[in-house]
């Protein structure tokens, strides 16, 4: 089994950053990458970003480019989601999840095997 804990959420006014954090844990974690989604009230939760963990491709959704920039450090199995320039639609609970193959889309979250508990990012205007 795979764990992941998510940390770095907070409350934060609309132009501010918070750094969140996915850490990794069990025996079986040998992802093929992370990728980090979010689920704002009442809506499906959506595509944010990926990184494969090899070779460290990333991509992004059109709504966070320029602004979110995913990382990760192998050796700690952690995953990191930066996030500049926050608007109140970034408002959302934040999941990082793990997919062990590549298969399927990057941006559905049904393709993904494991998920944390989700970390809140609240965005004041």
């Amino acid at each position: 089994q795979v764990q992941l804990v998510e940390s770095g959420g907070g409350l934060v006014q609309a132009g501010g950053s918070l750094r969140l954090s996915c850490a990794a844990s069990g025996r079986t974690f040998s992802p093929y990458a992370m990728g980090w989604f979010r689920q704002a009230p009442g809506k499906e939760r959506e595509f944010v970003a990926l990184i494969s963990w090899s070779g460290g491709t990333t991509y992004y959704a059109d709504s966070v480019k320029g602004r979110f920039t995913i990382s990760r450090d192998n050796a700690k199995n952690t995953v990191y989601l930066q996030v500049n320039s926050l608007k109140p639609e970034d408002t959302a609970v934040y999941y990082c999840a793990s997919r062990t193959y590549n298969i399927g889309s990057y941006y559905n979250k049904n393709d993904y095997n494991y998920w944390g508990q989700g970390t809140q990012v609240t965005v004041s205007s």
